[in-house]
C-alpha cells in the first residue's frame, strides 16, 4: 500500500534549515509538525529527539508523528498550537528553535472525506481536529447573511460575498463540497475557462472560521516569543496574505531597531520558493516563510 506520509513535501525545507541553523544538542518545538518532513530534517541535525516538542491537531498526524518519532523520545501532543503554547508557557518549557507551518496540509486537500477540496466531492467538514463540533456544514447551512458575508470578506477577501452569501442561503441545505462549489459558481457568473474557480476564495474563509486560524495565531506569536531562550529563532511559513500580515506586522513591533527590542528580524523580506520547488511540489508558489531571532542580551539592561 502506497505511504501517503511520503508524498507529503514540506515547503521551503532548505530555506528553512538555512536560516535556523539548528545545531546539535538544540531544543525544538514544531507547533504545526504535519507529517514530519520539516522535523526530520532538522532532528537530522539538532540530533535531540529527547528535547523535542512536536505538536498536530490533526489525528492523522499525530499518528504519523508517533510512528516516526515517538521511539525515539520526542514528546508528541495532539492539540491546536495556541492551547499547547498556552500550556509550555505555563509549565516554563524553553526552545532554541521554534517552527510554524501554517494552513492546512496538501494531505488535507487530497482527502475527499475531510472536505477541504472543491474539485472532489466530500462531506462539509474542514476541521483540522475532527474532535471539534464546528464543521463546515453548521456554518454553510446556519449561519445568517451578515456573518457569511464578513466571513467571506475579512478571511477570503471575496468581493462577491453577498452575492454568495445570498444563494448560499437560498440553496440550502448544501450537503456536500461540489454542492457548495456549484453554489458559488451560479453567483458568481463563473465561466469555465476562468483561471481560477470563484470557491476558492469562499472556502478557504469557511476553512479559516472552522479552525480559528487567523485569531490561533495572532494569539500564538506573542506566545512563542516568549518559548523561545535568548539565542533561539523562530520560523513562520504562511499560505495567504492575511496570515502573512499577522507575522509581519506582529514581527515589526517585536523585531524593531531600537535599543529595547527584544528580536532580531532575520529575513528583510519574505523567503519565497524557487521554481524548481514549485514545479516538485506547486503548493509552495504561494508560501513565505518570515524569520527573527532573541536577542542574548538584552540591550535595555546594559
Amino acid at each position: 500500500m502506497l505511504d501517503k506520509t511520503k508524498e507529503h513535501l514540506p515547503v521551503l525545507l532548505e530555506e528553512t534549515l538555512r536560516i535556523l541553523e539548528p545545531r546539535e544538542g538544540e531544543s525544538y518545538l514544531d507547533v504545526t509538525a504535519g507529517y514530519g518532513g520539516h522535523a526530520s530534517a532538522i532532528l537530522g541535525k539538532t540530533k535531540a529527539p529527547d528535547k523535542t516538542t512536536l505538536v498536530d491537531r490533526d489525528s492523522d498526524a499525530i499518528a504519523a508523528l508517533d510512528k516516526q518519532f515517538g521511539p525515539s523520545g520526542a514528546k508528541i501532543l495532539h492539540e491546536d498550537y495556541l492551547s499547547t503554547s498556552r500550556y509550555l508557557v505555563e509549565a516554563g518549557e524553553r526552545f532554541d528553535i521554534i517552527l510554524a507551518d501554517l494552513g492546512a496540509s496538501s494531505l488535507h486537500f487530497d482527502k475527499p472525506e475531510r472536505g477541504f477540496a472543491f474539485s472532489q466531492n466530500g462531506p462539509l467538514d474542514m476541521r483540522m481536529d475532527v474532535r471539534q463540533d464546528l464543521k463546515a456544514a453548521q456554518i454553510v447551512n446556519t449561519w445568517d447573511q451578515a456573518k457569511l458575508v464578513k466571513i467571506l470578506r475579512e478571511y477570503g477577501q471575496e468581493p462577491k460575498a453577498l452575492a454568495i452569501a445570498r444563494r448560499i442561503i437560498a440553496s440550502r441545505p448544501i450537503d456536500t463540497t461540489k454542492q457548495l462549489a456549484t453554489v458559488i459558481a451560479q453567483a458568481s457568473g463563473w465561466h469555465s475557462r476562468s483561471k481560477v474557480h470563484p470557491a476558492t476564495r469562499t472556502f478557504q474563509a469557511i476553512r479559516i472560521a472552522v479552525n480559528d486560524e487567523l485569531s490561533q495565531l495572532e494569539q500564538g506569536l506573542p506566545l512563542w516569543m516568549e518559548l523561545l531562550n535568548p539565542g533561539g529563532r523562530i520560523a513562520v511559513i504562511s499560505f495567504h496574505s492575511l496570515e502573512d500580515r499577522l507575522v509581519k506586522d506582529f514581527l515589526a513591533t517585536v523585531a524593531k531597531d531600537t535599543y529595547d527590542a527584544d528580536m532580531i528580524t532575520l529575513t528583510k523580506k519574505p523567503v519565497q520558493a524557487g521554481q524548481d520547488e514549485i514545479v516538485l511540489n506547486p503548493r509552495a508558489r504561494s508560501a513565505k516563510l518570515r524569520a527573527a531571532a532573541k536577542i542574548k542580551t538584552n540591550r535595555k539592561d546594559k
